[in-house]
């Protein structure tokens, strides 16, 4: 290297450090208003949470006492996949959470502020009461493949979806109505920390009756990630034009490892989505419009087939989701068989306080009503296990009442009829989930 003249090593290096220093003042003043901005955002959001906080807890004393929670997760057992056929639930209730946290499921009073109503007119559910272990359900169809398997000792089946395949049934009615819900259980087994963010359970309703997306149709992705908080991602085509395509942020890491419970309502134009209590999608206008779409289907995808595994059970799907209030008022009586409990108890599934929590709104309109509620069961057991079971059940509803809304418990009186007046036929696990139901009847 030459020698350079000391003037000349001097001026460059004045030189350079001038216009480093230039450079770093533009720069600390691009970060300051950057910096300013964040700041300004961060406050923001800061108010509105503490303004959130406060009016939550202003509602809470006036409308809704129940508290809210969250539970440390825990990952299922592994599958059983070995042969035989398991003896159904009895009056399982669509039971569903095979594999609660050690430190116990969720309770009512976390889901107090559930508003899912279910639909009170069932098109199809499917619970693979009466399927082998081992086959594919009878009532579906897929491309691909997929079995039904128990996890860890229960024996509630559920059917294991293949990565990459669609997977699809089409209900007993010629076409969706306008105003439907959907609700069915999911479970992950194998799930790490490098579960990829594709991993995901897509649920459709399409106008497609084979194993296309077809030209209308409306999708969310449930992720299952556990390295990252992905989000829910929904899209929609109506006569082939995408409409709407987005990620609403949702962080579901701990509630995957839980076997989730999902409730969709589809009102019309309208979609919601819950995951257990927590409502994570409403959009006024996604659903395409008119009685076009005809099926429902699943899609696993990103999964890692050698180590990660996906399930669903207690698909259930029916016409209405109505407010049940108006029609308690108006007609004086209302059948549900929304109200779940789990397997043979009168433990009320948390899932199940949409429908509670609006029969607490009418006792609060209106101090002169008084209701009787009245337990069904299917016919699986004993006659008299199932009178007791349907009175237990309906002390469990009243007890709801009382204890999560402070309904006084005068106004309410409870009664069993078990199996005695079915409402559809008991040897099919649509007929029996029809069965298992609470009346609500004014005094």
């Amino acid at each position: 290297m030459k020698n350079l003249p000391k003037g000349s090593l001097c001026l460059g290096l004045l030189t350079f450090f001038l216009f480093t220093v230039d450079g770093n003042s533009q720069l600390l003043k691009k970060l300051g208003k950057r910096a300013e901005r964040a700041a300004e955002r961060t406050v923001e959001r800061r108010v509105e949470k503490e303004t959130a906080e406060k009016t939550d807890q202003v509602l809470d004393s006036i409308l809704e006492p129940g508290k809210k929670g969250k539970q440390a997760p825990q990952t299922p057992n592994p599958p059983n996949q070995g042969g035989g056929q398991d003896n159904p639930n009895t009056n399982s209730g669509n039971s569903g959470n095979t594999n609660a946290p050690a430190s116990g499921p969720k309770t009512i009073e976390v889901y107090s502020k559930f508003d899912f109503v279910p639909g009170d007119k069932q098109l199809f559910f499917d619970d693979f009461g009466n399927e082998f272990i081992g086959d594919f359900p009878s009532k579906w169809n897929t491309n691909g493949g997929g079995e039904l398997v128990t996890l860890g000792e229960s024996s509630q089946k559920w059917l294991e979806l293949k990565s990459g395949y669609s997977l699809f049934y089409i209900p007993d009615v010629a076409q969706l109505p306008e105003e439907y819900t959907i609700e069915f259980d999911i479970a992950g087994v194998g799930l790490t920390r490098k579960t990829s963010s594709t991993a995901k359970l897509g649920i459709y309703i399409s106008d497609d009756d084979a194993f296309k997306r077809g030209d209308n149709f409306a999708h969310a992705l449930i992720p299952f990630c556990q390295y990252s908080a992905i989000g829910i991602t929904i899209e929609n085509h109506i006569n082939r034009k995408r409409e709407i395509y987005s990620t609403v942020q949702a962080d579901l890491r701990n509630e995957i490892l839980e076997n989730p419970h999902i409730s969709i309502a589809v009102n019309k134009n309208r979609y919601r989505l819950w995951v257990n209590e927590v409502k994570y999608i409403d959009v006024p206008r996604f659903v395409p419009s008119g009685s076009v779409l005809k099926t429902i289907k699943f899609h696993a995808n990103g999964f890692n087939d050698e180590t990660e595994q996906v399930f669903l059970t207690n698909l259930k799907v029916a016409e209405g989701g109505v407010d049940l209030r108006r029609k308690l008022i108006a007609e004086g009586k209302i059948s549900t068989n929304g109200i779940l409990f789990d397997s043979g108890s009168a433990n009320i599934k948390p899932e199940s306080m949409g429908i509670i929590r609006q029969i607490y709104q009418v006792l609060q309109q209106d101090a002169s009503i008084n209701l009787k509620i009245v337990g069904h069961t299917d016919a699986d057991g004993a006659d008299d296990t199932n009178l007791a079971l349907s009175k237990n059940r309906a002390d469990a509803v009243k007890n709801a009442l009382v204890n999560v809304y402070q309904v006084d418990g005068n106004r309410l009186s409870t009664e069993g009829k078990g199996e005695l007046e079915p409402v559809a036929d008991n040897t099919t696990p649509e007929g029996k989930a029809q069965n298992r139901r609470v009346e609500f009847i004014k005094q």
